[in-house]
């Protein structure tokens, strides 16, 4: 794994979320994004090398529209760069990780992403992701 691409925040509303981390932050999100696979609209923040991924559920049959009824807003995932994601989705399985999907689909950003399921990762979900070159 290179480095921590993002944070990922499941959100109410986007709009609303837009208005208090641009608050926080000090400046606006730079890209709003819909993933019609994963049935979310996320929006991005770039904080020094950093970035913050909004996401909101635009079905209720969504991943995030799930967690939030389950846990409530906030942070949803931890994703990592990775130079090769199918050598590196090889890599956890043979080290006893289990992906929540069996290959990597399109997701946000113009990336390759793939899930740990998180009963294997301290409850923490994982994301890899890799840059679609």
């Amino acid at each position: 794994m290179k480095k921590i691409e993002h944070i990922g925040i499941a959100v109410r509303s986007l709009e609303n979320a837009n208005k208090l981390f641009a608050s926080l932050f000090g400046v606006e999100h730079y890209k709003i994004e819909n993933v019609e696979s994963e049935h979310v609209a996320t929006s991005f923040f770039k904080i020094g090398d950093d970035k913050i991924e909004l996401l909101e559920a635009t079905s209720p049959e969504s991943a995030i529209s799930k967690f939030i009824k389950k846990k409530g807003e906030g942070v949803h995932h931890i994703a990592f760069e990775v130079e090769n994601i199918y050598a590196e989705i090889e890599r956890l399985k043979n080290e006893g990780f289990q992906m929540i999907h069996d290959a990597p689909k399109k997701g946000a950003d113009n990336k390759l992403i793939c899930f740990l399921h998180p009963k294997l990762t301290n409850g923490v979900l994982i994301e890899l992701c890799q840059e679609i070159k």
